[in-house]
């Protein structure tokens, strides 16, 4: 039993108009979304201190919060990192001068209620304190700090947008050079539709936009290029073999000989991306987040919105039919 038909029949480009209000409708509440509440960047970004700890047992979240507070880092933002035992403390720029100072000041803060002192050296990378009970392994352990400067916070959001603008514009020069400028403009609306969406999704439910979430939009560049190139060549294809119907069914069968292609191709890849996103871990919670989604409307921009485009664009089977340069050169030739 085949889990999807091969000689499918739908009716994608009949749906057009729909899935474009959709579209916009997505778009619009995104960008709204971006110009009140903007993203939520990480330190990457931003620059500031980060700071992670581990606890002997589970611990709340606002049990920290109100620690710091009371030590005046009113601007900490606090988060599990993974079990309920590991804290992620983030001070924003601004806050601190130096990392190495304010994290021996958090450390000394959370360890308080426990009344111990680190020890001078940690043996074997697990830090020793000193309480009532005398040497002993610390309740409250760092595991890392790191601290990014706002010069290179804005470096970075600088260096990423303009990666991501190269790579449209190669993406244009390349599909243009390749297929025709009609395809090269529907694919790269379709790639500006999905780093919008995706983009917008991190901003409405405020999810933290870091280094691999931008390494997660060039993934998902690729990806749903990569599945909008097959969808055209397909087209192309057929263009030229189909002598009988226009433009809208010729493109509407090519979308149905890809479909299973395209929906085998998603769910195979989501697999991995889903267990990334369960067992990855915090480090990498981003990235997979982003994935998913850009996988999820790469797929649907590849079927719904590039082709659409290019038939909005007037596409014809003269255009995709090679030059006439050849044949009128041996015509010439003829006595």
């Amino acid at each position: 039993m085949e889990f999807l038909k091969r000689d499918t029949q739908f009716d994608f480009l009949g749906k057009r108009r729909l899935a474009g209000m959709i579209s916009l409708a997505l778009i619009a509440v995104g960008i709204a979304s971006l110009l009140v509440r903007g993203l939520n960047f990480g330190i990457d970004f931003t620059g500031g201190t980060l700071v992670e700890v581990s606890y002997k047992d589970s611990v709340t979240v606002e049990r920290v919060r109100e620690q710091l507070k009371s030590a005046q880092f009113d601007g900490a933002r606090i988060q599990y990192f993974g079990t309920s035992r590991d804290i992620l403390v983030r001070l924003p720029v601004g806050t601190v001068e130096n990392s190495a100072g304010i994290s021996s000041e958090i450390m000394e803060t959370l360890r308080l209620p426990y009344l111990e002192t680190v020890a001078e050296s940690p043996q074997g990378g697990v830090q020793q304190c000193v309480s009532e009970l005398g040497l002993g392994e610390c309740k409250v352990q760092m595991r890392r700090v790191e601290f990014v400067g706002p010069q290179v916070g804005g470096e970075l959001t600088e260096k990423g947008g303009l990666a991501m603008i190269y790579a449209l514009i190669g993406i244009l020069i390349y599909v243009a050079w390749r297929f025709e400028w009609r395809f090269a403009v529907g694919a790269v609306t379709a790639l500006v539709h999905d780093v919008l969406i995706t983009i917008s999704i991190f901003s409405l439910f405020g999810l933290e936009f870091s280094l691999p979430v931008l390494a997660a939009l060039l993934a998902v560049i690729g990806y749903s290029l990569n599945d909008t190139i097959v969808v055209f060549d397909r087209m192309r294809e057929n263009f030229r073999k189909m002598r009988k119907g226009g433009a809208l069914e010729v493109m509407n069968s090519s979308l149905n000989q890809t479909l299973r292609r395209t929906i085998l191709t998603s769910l195979t890849t989501l697999l991995v991306v889903v267990t990334l996103l369960l067992i990855g871990g915090e480090v990498i919670k981003g990235f997979s987040v982003a994935l998913f989604i850009g996988i999820l409307v790469g797929t649907y921009s590849s079927i719904f919105i590039a082709s659409p485009v290019v038939l909005g664009l007037g596409i014809s089977r003269e255009d995709m039919l090679p030059a006439k340069k050849e044949e009128a050169a041996e015509t010439d030739g003829l006595p």
